[in-house]
């Protein structure tokens, strides 16, 4: 008889776990925590609160894992947004325009998303889940990991013989210590830091604006010497908003509601101080501070047979990219295209080993770039060319449907389209771009959350302009 072990039942772990039972006669998960009953958070899971979105790479992959599960999620509240066809965004060079690229995001508490995958994945009876087992280590030797040793509530240590043990601990593994403490040569680890830190509060939204209100994003503009701050607002399930404020270091977002407050007003517009202000806070403000971008390299490393580690254990990249669910559903869909391929067995490992590398590739180097980082050639500031390319770039996808898809596309996790019409993107790098949106005429793009903008009360820091031949009516 066949067994798979696999180490934390959150999300990617619950999604290997699924894929496991195809292919293993017998299949455990060693989850630390007890599962909440109901859409609330777990304990053990640091980001619980905090706004969690599958981009349209992870939606797809999850809905071919477990067919049904998006149709779930929508009945149960959670919102659809395309990007940017359903979302307000302030780019760093303005406003963009309602643009239908293909790519979307889903947006609901985590607490709702394990609430519904939870029990797809791991409900057909040929899972087994000790909740409440800690995992001490694993067993075997530098050639062959043959298990796991767990302790489970009020019991001694024992051992769970396997034929594969998959780590799906998070960005927290132990996973290379336990390899080290059996024999095996070091894990090669790279932690690049974001800078970042962020700050998360829930509101429940004002009757009649609650679910047709667009997906919100505030990026910072970029300047020298200062801190790039900026804010997201999303719907979620049950009328309600989470609102994430951002801000690298000496302009972290602050954990008080009136700091909290502030900081949503001083941004570059008051569009989400606004609509926090029609709202009613649910709680308080959770601050979060471990945005750090870690790579663990298990694929370069003479490791034993029988282990794989999937997810965030490989790569966890800074939360505000929102990769990390789906690249653990990708990661999954993979795991199970190598198993149906090659078949269930301890020798495997390296071949899944790579795979599992070559689908958090992807985020990993959008991640360092992004906030940063070039690992090989070091951080340079750009020529002034170059600098001019990549306003002109930024915007031209303000406006262009060709770049806007290319650049949403790739953040969203799409495959790249090697169809794409490259004449209109000549033409949108070479023509001259459509004039900037003022802040009006881009909210005047979504008509609700327009009429309710005419109408709000008057800001004390940054007063309406309300537009000529328009009349308020109270």
């Amino acid at each position: 008889m066949t067994r798979a072990v696999v180490l934390g039942g959150g999300f990617a772990g619950v999604l290997a776990a699924a894929v496991l039972a195809k292919h293993a006669d017998d299949v455990i998960v060693v989850e630390g925590d007890h599962y909440p009953s109901g859409p609330r958070p777990r304990r053990g899971l640091p980001q619980s609160h905090h706004n969690h979105v599958l981009v349209t790479g992870g939606a797809r992959a999850l809905e071919t894992l477990l067919p049904g599960t998006l149709a779930a999620l929508y009945a149960r509240g959670a919102h659809r947004r395309g990007l940017p066809g359903d979302a307000l965004i302030l780019a760093s060079e303005g406003w963009f325009r309602r643009l239908d690229t293909g790519a979307h995001l889903i947006a609901c508490g985590r607490g709702l998303l394990d609430d519904v995958v939870r029990p797809r994945a791991l409900g057909g009876g040929a899972v087994t889940t000790w909740e409440g087992a800690r995992a001490l280590g694993l067993a075997g030797d530098a050639t062959r990991v043959t298990g796991i040793q767990v302790r489970r509530e009020g019991g001694r240590p024992e051992t769970i013989e396997a034929d594969l043990v998959v780590d799906a601990t998070g960005r927290r593994s132990k996973a290379p210590r336990w390899l080290a403490a059996i024999g095996a040569p070091e894990v090669e680890e790279v932690t690049v830091s974001s800078g970042l830190a962020y700050s998360t509060r829930v509101y429940q939204a004002p009757p009649g604006l609650a679910s047709e209100i667009p997906a919100i994003m505030i990026h910072p503009r970029p300047a020298k010497g200062e801190p790039a701050q900026g804010a997201t607002l999303f719907p979620v399930e049950d009328d309600r908003w989470i609102v994430t404020l951002t801000g690298t270091r000496g302009g972290e977002p602050p954990a008080d509601e009136q700091g909290f407050v502030r900081f949503a007003r001083s941004l570059r517009d008051p569009i989400v101080a606004d609509l926090m202000a029609a709202a009613t806070p649910v709680g308080g403000v959770r601050p979060y501070r471990d945005t750090s971008n870690r790579r663990r390299f298990f694929e370069r490393a003479r490791l034993p047979t029988g282990f794989v580690a999937i997810g965030d254990a490989v790569a966890a990249v800074n939360p505000v990219h929102s990769h990390g669910m789906s690249v653990a559903a990708l990661s999954a869909l993979r795991l199970d295209r190598e198993l149906t391929r090659h078949g269930f067995g301890p020798s495997l490992s390296p071949v899944l080993r790579s795979a599992m590398a070559e689908e958090a590739e992807t985020s990993w180097r959008m991640a360092i770039q992004q906030d940063g980082a070039d690992l090989e050639v070091g951080r340079r500031e750009p020529s002034p060319f170059e600098r001019q390319v990549q306003v002109r770039m930024a915007r031209a996808a303000l406006s262009s449907p060709e770049i806007a898809a290319g650049v949403f596309r790739a953040q969203t996790l799409i495959p790249a389209d090697d169809r794409q019409d490259k004449s209109a993107l000549f033409r949108a790098m070479t023509g001259e771009p459509d004039p900037l949106l003022t802040a009006e005429e881009a909210i005047a793009q979504y008509p609700e959350l327009y009429k309710w903008w005419l109408s709000r009360p008057l800001s004390p820091v940054r007063p309406a302009r309300v537009p000529a031949g328009v009349e308020i009516r109270p």
